[in-house]
């Protein structure tokens, strides 16, 4: 199978973008934007094509995407209008409160990851480390001087991917709000020079 690393989507692969992204990071954000068909919704309506490289195959199914953050804009950041248009008025007020739990300032030539989702059926291929290369490349050639993540604590695998492609940890929080909202407390900040 040949594999097609390119920065951004194609309109018709939004919605199959939003389900990685959804099928990756639904465990923890389930309880703040599901259920899922409204999710889905709303991953799909916010999604930023501009801040993502995403991995297709030769028929332009997507396999994987990087989403990130630059000061120009976010992979998977929505408004409050879009919170409205999928949650109504009431089910937005709190949505935004929990997702502002999550936001952090972004410093000066950073890109900050906003996720990595790899299909199942493509995992083990090498497209977590093909995607994470490609964004910092990226990156180097956009000026930008390093390369920032969060993982969950718990999550070991992704934290030796992250070890492999040269990120180092900077720092640890550990929140209850995060526990009480997405499940898990302890988060590993993690970033590398490119």
């Amino acid at each position: 199978m040949k594999i097609l690393l390119r920065h951004g989507l194609e309109p018709a692969q939004r919605a199959q973008a939003a389900g990685l992204y959804w099928r990756a990071f639904g465990g923890k954000l389930g309880r703040v934007i599901g259920p899922e068909p409204k999710a889905l919704r709303y991953i799909e309506r916010v999604i930023d094509p501009a801040h993502v490289i995403a991995a297709t195959d030769e028929a332009g199914r997507v396999l994987g995407v990087v989403g990130f953050r630059t000061p120009q804009g976010s992979f998977v950041a929505g408004t409050r209008e879009d919170l409205v248009a999928v949650y109504g008025r009431f089910g937005a007020l709190w949505r935004a409160f929990a997702l502002a739990i999550l936001a952090q300032d972004l410093p000066d030539q950073t890109v900050s990851i906003d996720g990595l989702a790899v299909a199942e059926e493509a995992r083990g291929l090498g497209l977590g480390g093909a995607l994470m290369k490609t964004l910092c490349e990226q990156a180097q050639a956009q000026g930008f001087g390093k390369v920032r993540l969060n993982v969950v604590g718990e999550n070991l695998r992704a934290r030796e991917l992250y070890d492999r492609l040269g990120f180092a940890v900077t720092g640890r929080v550990d929140r209850w709000i995060t526990a009480a909202l997405y499940g898990y407390r302890t988060v590993v900040e993690m970033e590398r020079q490119v």
